[in-house]
C-alpha cells in the first residue's frame, strides 16, 4: 500500500526540471575512445542528470522535414545509418530502444494547439533513430530501455520559430519527459582538419565563445538573432539544422530557465562540442 511519502517521491520523479542540448558531433563518438565528449556522454547519468527519464524527446539536427513530423513507433526502433564511408563497426552498432507512440501523439497535440503552425503536425510511423539520436542516447543509456521520439526540424524557418516550437513543449517536462536537443555548437564540415595538437579555428573559437557567454547571461533573444548578432555566423553554421535543436531546447526549459555549460571540447579544428543544461528555477 502507497503513503503519503512514496506518492510525493513519485510526484517529484515525475518532474523534469532540466532540457538539454547535446552536441554530438562526429557519428564515430560511438566508437572513438579518445575524444573527451564520449567520456563526458558515458558519465551523464552519474554526473550531470541522475534520474531516469519516463521518455526521451530528441530533436536531432539530422531530420529535416518541410512541416513538424514526429515518429510514432510502436515497438522497437530501427537504428539508421545516415552516414557514409565511415569504419565498419559504425555499421554493427545498434540501438533498440522501444518507440514512445504516447509522447508522439502528445508532441503533435501540444504543437497543433499552440497557434504556431496553420497545419498539423504530421506523423511517421515508419522512421527510426538517426545518428543525431542514437550515438549520443547509446553513451549517455546503454540499456535502450527507455522509450525515445523524434522531432523533426525546420530549416525553411528562422531560430525564434524553433524557440515557439520548445515553449509548446514545455509541458512535457513535468510527465518525466526527457527534452534532448542534438547538433553541434559549431558545424562546417568543409573546414574540418586532422591536427596533431589540440589548436580551434580563432574564427570558430570565436563563435563558440559568444554563444557561450550569450546562454550563460540568458540573453536568449540574442541566441534567437544569431546569424545577426554572432561573430562568423555564416562561417560556424552554414546551415542552421546543428544549431535549431538548441533553440528548441532553450525555449523548452521555460522563460526563467538558467544555461550551465555542462562540456566544453573540440576535435578536427573547427567542431565544437559544447553542450548545456537549461534548468528551470524552482524559487
Amino acid at each position: 500500500m502507497l503513503n503519503m511519502a512514496s506518492l510525493l517521491n513519485m510526484n517529484m520523479n515525475m518532474n523534469m526540471n532540466e532540457t538539454f542540448y547535446i552536441s554530438h558531433g562526429s557519428p564515430t563518438l560511438a566508437i572513438d575512445d579518445s575524444q573527451p565528449a564520449r567520456h563526458f556522454l558515458q558519465s551523464f547519468r552519474q554526473r550531470v542528470l541522475t534520474q531516469k527519464p519516463n521518455s526521451i524527446l530528441v530533436v536531432s539536427a539530422h531530420w529535416e522535414t518541410t512541416l513538424p513530423t514526429v515518429n510514432l513507433i510502436n515497438g522497437t526502433s530501427d537504428t539508421i545509418y545516415d552516414f557514409y564511408n565511415f569504419p565498419k563497426p559504425m555499421y554493427q552498432l545498434k540501438y533498440p530502444a522501444p518507440g514512445a507512440p504516447e509522447l508522439a501523439k502528445k508532441v503533435k497535440k501540444l504543437i497543433d494547439e499552440s497557434g504556431i503552425l496553420s497545419e498539423e503536425v504530421k506523423e511517421d510511423k515508419n522512421r527510426g533513430l538517426d545518428h543525431g539520436a542514437w550515438v549520443p542516447l547509446m553513451l549517455m543509456y546503454p540499456d535502450a530501455d527507455i522509450p525515445v521520439c523524434q522531432l523533426s526540424i525546420q530549416t525553411n524557418m528562422d531560430a525564434t520559430y524553433h524557440y515557439k516550437i520548445g515553449r509548446a513543449l514545455s509541458p512535457l517536462k513535468k510527465q518525466g519527459v526527457l527534452i534532448l536537443g542534438s547538433g553541434s555548437a559549431t558545424h562546417n564540415l568543409r573546414t574540418m582538419q586532422n591536427v596533431d595538437d589540440d589548436s580551434v579555428a580563432s574564427w570558430a573559437a570565436e563563435f563558440n565563445n559568444w554563444l557561450k557567454q550569450s546562454l550563460l547571461t540568458g540573453r536568449y533573444e540574442d541566441v534567437n538573432k544569431y546569424e545577426e548578432k554572432a561573430p562568423f555566423a555564416k562561417q560556424a553554421h552554414p546551415r542552421p539544422d546543428h544549431l535549431y535543436p538548441l533553440h528548441v531546447a532553450m525555449g523548452a526549459a521555460g522563460l526563467d530557465s538558467k544555461a550551465e555549460l555542462i562540456h566544453d571540447s573540440w576535435s578536427n579544428y573547427t567542431l565544437s562540442y559544447a553542450s548545456y543544461k537549461f534548468t528551470l528555477s524552482t524559487t
